[in-house]
């Protein structure tokens, strides 16, 4: 399937990294803060989650503990996208099952190779 749900507040980096992956051949799908993402993780099936921290109404450390505690049966690769580097965050992230860090300023190439990594060793189905 290959299915990817990316989670921003800036219309222009989910633009840019949007159009990269969906040339890469993944089906790329949008939120604008973590509130939306849940919702979308609730009606729709994804392989990956690639969500910024800082956002306004849900950032993307609550939505994850949400998804985790929420979604129990989810099982999908997140990527949180961060400036921050502290070691609180790092520690917090590390308890989450499948959750690595992508830092800023964020490498689409590294993102695109970790992505196809992902998929190329993941049991993801592919469809048609």
């Amino acid at each position: 399937m290959k299915k990817i749900l990316l989670v921003d507040d800036q219309p222009h980096i989910i633009r840019v990294i949007k159009l990269t992956l969906d040339r890469k051949g993944f089906k790329v799908e949008t939120a604008a803060n973590g509130e939306e993402a849940l919702e979308k993780l609730r009606d729709d099936d994804y392989d990956v989650l690639i969500t910024d921290i800082e956002m306004p109404r849900m950032d993307g450390q609550r939505l994850c503990e949400a998804m985790h505690r929420q979604l129990t049966d989810l099982k999908l690769l997140t990527l949180v996208i961060t400036a921050k580097t502290d070691q609180e965050l790092r520690d917090w992230a590390v308890q989450l099952p499948q959750t690595e860090f992508l830092e800023k300023p964020l490498s689409l190439r590294r993102l695109t190779a970790r992505l196809e990594s992902y998929f190329a060793t993941s049991q993801v189905a592919e469809t048609s």
